[in-house]
């Protein structure tokens, strides 16, 4: 068999006292695009943040291609070829977007330089329109594409997109998922994070369901995007 890309055992993730993630497991093939769904509060960012190491796992395993990366801190996952968008989008406010971009250039662990600085500004026209601007002078929208770019440059196997489209304009978010559909085209493999359930089921191959901190479902995106009974019992508000 052939080994995941990503795989996580019986992962348990507390704050305090407080028991978040649940004997969590799941697999990610190289080339996958895998959604995470939940309502807010059920541990989809946690498991993001303990994966990449900004929070500890009490207990479980975290496998990347086989070898236990279990509590390794953010700068050895993204070494690894983790990138990482988060909610909130993290941009450097104070920087160019030329900086922003800049300086996260560096090949892939296998040596890859397939994202360069000018096939990021081809994929998101808009910000080689703005390179000298400040990461604060610019729109929510093109503040999610630097850090998507920005993500980019480091030419990741693995590209984690926590909450991507949230608050944004419909027609930004229409160019958020055609982007990452691109991104996919390229092989790289994608965890999804999104409110838009529906969208996230259309954009990737399998996804998993969390409710308090448990996975209580998961199989082909295309299987759950058909059973409305099972998305109104756990995502229904």
């Amino acid at each position: 068999m052939t080994t995941p890309m990503l795989q996580l055992e019986a992962l348990n993730t507390y704050y305090g006292e407080s028991h978040i993630l649940r004997g969590v497991g799941l697999e990610l093939p190289t080339g996958t695009a895998l959604g995470l769904l939940g309502r807010n509060g059920m541990g989809k960012t946690t498991l993001i943040r303990t994966l990449m190491g900004y929070v500890r796992a009490a207990s479980g395993r975290i496998a990347w291609n086989g070898r236990d990366v279990t509590n390794q801190p953010p700068e050895r996952m993204a070494r690894l070829g983790i990138g990482y968008v988060p909610e909130g989008r993290g941009i450097f406010p104070n920087l160019s977007v030329r900086e922003n971009l800049v300086m996260t250039a560096r090949p892939g662990p296998n040596g890859s330089v397939a994202w360069t600085f000018e096939r990021v500004l081809a994929t998101f026209p808009r910000l080689a329109e703005r390179l000298s601007h400040g990461g604060q002078q610019l729109s929510g929208g093109e503040q999610q594409m630097l850090a998507i770019g920005r993500a980019l440059m480091t030419n990741p196997q693995l590209l984690i997109l926590d909450e991507a489209t949230e608050g944004l304009a419909p027609l930004v978010v229409a160019e958020i998922w055609r982007v990452i559909t691109r991104i996919r085209e390229t092989g790289i493999s994608t965890l999804i994070v999104d409110r838009n359930h529906g969208a996230v089921l259309a954009h990737t191959d399998r996804a998993v369901l969390l409710e308090k901190g448990q996975i209580v479902a998961s199989g082909a995106s295309g299987d759950l995007a058909r059973d409305a009974a099972l998305l109104e019992r756990y995502l229904g508000v």
